[in-house]
């Protein structure tokens, strides 16, 4: 803490090209009372200067030095906080060894599939915020990096396989001959599979897309695709906007339609994760269908990947020449646009725990989305958090509403008087609701 009694940020390099503040969410921080430390160098992955950094008033510093942060936000916590030892008390600690004891960690933990480094955190005294736990409720929206990061990842698969198909994606009427649009499948309308959709139909492909819950079709056909309809894969209308495991019955009934889709597309984008696992969507015997030179770009490759082929960052060439795509760090490929989402997110937090103003870190454990986050306090796991009503109250702080919801509101109409917001607590909200919950 500063002479002033104001709480120090540090935003240490993890070697990525990702960084959780630019210059402009930075100038937000610092406009909260925080001293602000950067280390020399975190941001140049992103295209984000030092001298911006302290333009925006931060201070740039050794990675020691922000490490040693009141508060530390980093993009993703480090599996070295997993290891057993002192933190913060080993003269000359370096790196996540800096972590003090006390301090408070913001960061993408993954905590469900990380438990010992949850353990670890807590053992330290660390009270760690996950990024990734984001309670999934209206007023948590602008605190949602999964969701922003599968906006991200969707938009570059479309990218990627651009890259790597041998045409052009709209159709081309030439002196020489016309050519035509390229067909695009992709299976599952969520975050990701929507923002595939929406690059894709830029680019002027012909798009067809598939997902086992019938709420989304029109979602689909709003974005200009065409749905693909098997209504005995179809489930119920989901009640939480997640899809559950198919019955047999169900997946006999998609398996079907993604055999004819897959044999008649170019570029297939398949997204489907639930609860975290990636059902199998395309079979080898598909893939040994499709046209040569057709790619598959597989979105659920961290969960293992839909495609049997698929290999988790690697590219895969089949026998009959489709390519299969299983990068994992899709979003890592746009970071400059990430950081900004991360950026924001992190800052909005950092808002919604300082109603002073002072520089002061005031985290409401009884706010229902700082406890959901919280996954280690008071040298106890919080993790798994308790389960949270749709119509979750509200706290004394609130959120930053959403970019683009109030125009949404009067281009619908709920600009009206008496009209319910998009954010109300208890409303769903604007975003689409995916496969996995966000991808």
């Amino acid at each position: 803490m500063s002479e002033e009694g104001h709480m120090r940020i540090g935003i240490p390099d993890d070697g990525g090209p990702l960084v959780p503040a630019t210059p402009t969410t930075t100038a937000r921080l610092v406009g909260l009372g925080y001293d602000v430390l950067v280390s020399a160098g975190a941001g140049a992955g992103a295209g984000f200067p030092d001298a911006a950094y302290e333009a925006a008033g931060a201070a740039v510093v050794s990675d020691a030095e922000a490490w040693a942060s009141d508060v530390v936000a980093i993009t993703r916590a480090p599996d070295a906080l997993a290891t057993p030892g002192p933190a913060g008390l080993r003269p000359g600690a370096r790196g996540p060894d800096g972590l003090r004891i006390g301090a408070v960690l913001i960061a993408q933990i993954a905590p469900a599939a990380r438990p010992d480094l949850v353990r670890a955190l807590a053992n330290r005294g660390v009270t760690a915020l996950a990024l990734d736990a984001v309670p999934r409720i209206s007023r948590a929206q602008s605190l949602d990096v999964l969701s922003a990061l599968s906006n991200v990842a969707g938009y570059r698969a479309v990218v990627e396989a651009a890259a790597e198909f041998g045409g052009m994606f709209s159709g081309q009427v030439t002196a020489a001959g016309t050519t035509p649009p390229a067909n695009v499948f992709v299976i599952g309308a969520g975050v990701a599979g929507l923002a595939a959709i929406g690059a894709a139909g830029s680019l002027g492909a012909q798009v067809r897309a598939f997902d086992v819950r019938p709420e989304v079709a029109e979602q689909i056909e709003s974005m200009g695709a065409t749905v693909v309809r098997a209504d005995d894969a179809a489930q119920q209308v989901s009640t939480d906007g997640y899809a559950s495991s198919l019955t047999a019955d169900q997946e006999a009934a998609a398996q079907r339609a993604y055999a004819v889709e897959t044999a008649a597309a170019d570029i297939v984008i398949t997204t489907a994760l639930v609860r975290g696992t990636a059902p199998t969507t395309i079979t080898a015997e598909m893939v040994a269908n499709m046209r040569p030179g057709s790619v598959i770009v597989d979105l659920a490759a961290p969960g293992g990947g839909n495609c049997e082929l698929t290999v988790p960052g690697k590219r895969v060439v089949s026998d009959n020449g489709v390519v299969v795509l299983g990068w994992t760090d899709l979003p890592d490929r746009m970071p400059r646009h990430t950081s900004e989402l991360l950026g924001t997110a992190v800052a909005n937090l950092v808002q919604l725990g300082t109603p002073g103003r002072d520089g002061r870190l005031a985290l409401d454990p009884e706010d229902v989305v700082v406890r959901g986050m919280t996954v280690a306090a008071g040298g106890e796991v919080l993790w798994p958090p308790p389960p949270v009503a749709v119509s979750a109250p509200a706290s004394g702080s609130s959120l930053p509403r959403p970019q683009g919801l109030d125009e949404l509101d009067r281009r619908i109409g709920l600009d009206r008087p008496g009209a319910a917001r998009l954010d109300t607590p208890g409303q769903r909200g604007s975003r689409p609701t995916p496969p996995c919950g966000r991808c």
